[in-house]
Formats: structure tokens, C-alpha cells, sequence
């Protein structure tokens, strides 16, 4: 792949999360409310506790908040959102593929064969379902290129995880009949780049510098919100 497709990915992951995280993860983080978290009340003292040494509304606030915002809220946002950057992706490796179950195709820059890639966003976002949805995919391509004569090998056939090495047991059963690239190797099939998987992860931080977004401070308004409302109520 040329420097210039390589810029052109990542510049098109800036304005993924520019445009489709970065807004979704604030207005999620603005909207929380006490009442959106099942609060277990045999943990969230001991939580405070141990991440700020008391049991103040502010601390119970912070236990409360920190683990959502960093964690399970941005994930389901980026699960969500990621077909936006994959069919960004496609149009850069060369357009979408016109064919069912295929999100991007592009020559493998490692063994220079033409690669038909369905995309997925991490090491566990996959079912049962999607396994049997998957292999038919494939199955079905390979019966075409059969009957049409085209010479596809089932390592041309391949599921691209964005992130992650650790797979599931559901992309282990796809794996052994279909390569699934995953995260840095992923990224140096399509690139032949080993580094560029880093550098990608890089430039989703550099957003937040280049539109000067003060997360510290909305997540503390939050906190500060949340932690009045502890009050009023007399404690968790």
C-alpha cells in the first residue's frame, strides 16, 4: 500500500472519532443520571473507598462514574460506530465490495493476492449466529468462483478484526477454515506495515489534543452533578 493510502486511513480514523465517538461519548456522559446505574450497595461504598479512601457523595460519585465513561459506555459507542470507519476503509483500499458479506477487498500486501475481507471490531464481538452467517458467506463465494473458474483459495477469504489478539472461541471455529487477521496483523496484510496498527491507536488520541476537549472537566461536572444528588438522597 502506498504512504498515501496509509494517510488517507489514518486521517479518515480522525475524522471517525471526530465525527461519530468523540459527540456520542460526551452526550452519553452529559445525560447520566443516578437512576441509569444499578448500583450494588455492597460494593459501591467499599469502590469509593478503595479509589478515594472515603465514602463521601463525591467519591460514591466518582466509583460510579469513572468505570462508565471510560469504559463500558466508549465501547458500546466504538461497537456501534465502527461500520462507519470500515466503510470509510473500503473506499480508500478501493470501493466497497459489491459482493454479499464482503466489506472490503484489497491485495494482501504480505503475499500479494487479493484479499475479500469481512471486518469486525473486536476480539469478542462476534456470536454464534454470526459464525453460521459468516462461513455460509464464504461457502457461497467460494461454490461462484467454482462455477465461474476464478482461482480463490480459502486463504483469500479472511475476517479482519480491528483491535485486539486475544479471539474468542467463535473466531477460533471460523480460523479453522478461513485466516482471521487480527490487530497488528490485520493491519500489515492491508498496509504491509507492522507498525501502522500503533499508529493508528496514536492519532485517535491526537483528536482529543487538535479540538482541545477538556474531558477532565465534563467528567467532574458530572461527578460533581451526581455527587449533589447523593446528597440530597441521604447516601447509596
Amino acid at each position: 500500500m502506498e504512504e498515501s493510502q496509509k494517510l488517507a486511513i489514518l486521517e479518515s480514523g480522525k475524522n471517525f472519532f471526530r465525527t461519530a465517538i468523540i459527540p456520542n461519548h460526551i452526550n452519553n456522559l452529559k445525560k447520566l443520571e443516578l437512576k441509569n446505574f444499578n448500583v450494588n450497595p455492597f460494593l459501591i461504598n467499599y469502590l469509593a473507598a478503595f479509589l478515594c479512601g472515603d465514602t463521601t457523595p463525591e467519591s460514591l460519585a466518582k466509583a460510579l462514574v469513572y468505570p462508565r465513561v471510560l469504559g463500558t459506555s466508549l465501547n458500546t459507542t466504538f461497537g456501534m460506530q465502527t461500520q462507519i470507519f470500515i466503510s470509510e476503509l473500503s473506499q480508500i483500499t478501493g470501493g466497497a465490495s459489491g459482493i454479499d458479506g464482503i466489506d472490503i477487498e484489497f491485495v494482501d500486501a504480505l503475499d500479494g493476492r487479493r484479499k475479500y475481507c469481512q471486518c469486525k471490531a473486536g476480539p469478542q464481538t462476534i456470536n454464534n449466529d454470526d459464525v453460521t452467517t459468516i462461513l455460509g458467506h464464504f461457502k457461497k463465494l467460494m461454490g461462484k468462483a467454482r462455477i465461474d473458474h476464478l482461482k480463490l483459495n480459502f486463504d483469500d477469504l479472511i475476517v479482519g478484526v480491528l483491535y485486539g489478539d486475544k479471539l474468542s472461541s467463535n473466531y477460533n471455529i471460523i480460523a479453522s477454515t478461513y485466516p482471521v487477521y487480527a490487530g497488528v496483523d490485520f493491519w500489515e496484510h492491508l498496509t504491509g506495515d507492522r507498525n501502522f496498527y500503533y499508529r493508528l491507536s496514536k492519532v485517535f488520541g491526537e483528536v482529543v489534543e487538535e479540538d482541545n476537549i477538556d474531558g477532565s472537566k465534563l467528567i467532574l461536572d458530572k461527578v460533581k452533578e451526581l455527587a449533589e444528588e447523593i446528597q440530597e438522597k441521604g447516601g447509596l
